[in-house]
């Protein structure tokens, strides 16, 4: 990695997450009160070419934009086109260290295995983060970052449109006011993965475009020779840096029903799917 070594990277973000229970009160940041609907947020963004591009659209009226940063200029350089103003990044955490004490915030949506690393940063600066679904790469990352928000204070959103539409409170109220009668069944279903999966590990490396620090999209997964079947997007169906269909949209489409049932943790989990590959989610899966 250029100007930070891999090494560093791996040591720093492993103690931002396996240290939040013992965070000193100095590292997070000023008060976190909520501003005045008068005053405007001075908001960063990491991920800033796919789904980042829309949260940014959702909030460039009634906030500053004031620092963006992606691991892929050519993916992002729309989103640098229109704001302008804005200070460029390759590194997350060069913009940290560079504007932390001027963001409030974070709008966080890069490939999935980052999450947890960029989000803990954040709220260990004590900055208010709005991290893309799913939340995190692993059930226990997700883990370490309840206990963080609850340790700083700041707020916390996962972006999940398919939770936050009125539709899904409509849903809701329909079931709880007996609308449909009793629930005794749900199916839910995707037509996902609309990317590659069931795939065997590429055997070559392809050259990496200049445009690109792949460095620094690996972060903390294993460092892999570049391929094409990686980025941009394809991530999703790699295990080192995805996961899967199911991790992709479970989370939309499980949500409502686990909501309006009232649904608590599973007590048991029955799974299957197609061919099962070390690098890549199979092509179906199914869990009841």
């Amino acid at each position: 990695m250029s100007d930070f070594s891999r090494r560093k990277f791996l040591k720093t973000g492993a103690a931002a997450l396996a240290g939040i229970t013992i965070a000193p009160s100095s590292i997070l940041g000023m008060s976190h009160g909520h501003v005045s609907p008068t005053d405007k947020l001075n908001l960063a963004a990491v991920g800033i070419g796919g789904m980042g591009h829309a949260n940014i659209n959702n909030v460039k009226g009634t906030e500053n934009i004031v620092a963006l940063c992606d691991v892929d200029w050519k993916y992002a350089k729309g989103v640098f086109d229109e704001f302008p103003n804005a200070k460029k990044y390759w590194d997350y955490r060069k913009m940290y260290d560079e504007m932390g004490k001027s963001i409030d915030g974070v709008i966080i949506a890069t490939a999935d295995h980052t999450h947890a690393i960029i989000t803990a940063d954040a709220m260990t600066m004590g900055k208010h983060v709005y991290c893309q679904k799913p939340l995190t790469h692993s059930v226990y990352e997700s883990r370490l970052l309840t206990k963080l928000a609850a340790s700083t204070g700041v707020v916390t959103q996962m972006g999940n449109q398919g939770a936050s539409g009125e539709g899904t409170d409509l849903v809701c109220e329909w079931i709880w006011n007996g609308e449909i009668g009793e629930v005794t069944k749900v199916e839910c279903a995707t037509d996902r993965p609309i990317w590659p999966q069931g795939l065997n590990a590429p055997e070559k490396a392809d050259r990496i475009p200049n445009t690109l620090n792949w460095d620094l999209f690996t972060g903390p997964a294993k460092l892999n020779p570049y391929n094409n079947v990686y980025h941009p997007w394809n991530w999703r169906g790699w295990w080192d840096y995805g996961t899967g269909a199911l991790g992709d949209m479970a989370c939309h489409i499980l949500h409502q029903p686990f909501r309006a049932l009232k649904l608590g943790y599973p007590t048991k989990v029955e799974g299957s799917s197609t061919l099962l590959l070390s690098a890549c989610a199979p092509q179906a899966q199914h869990v009841k």
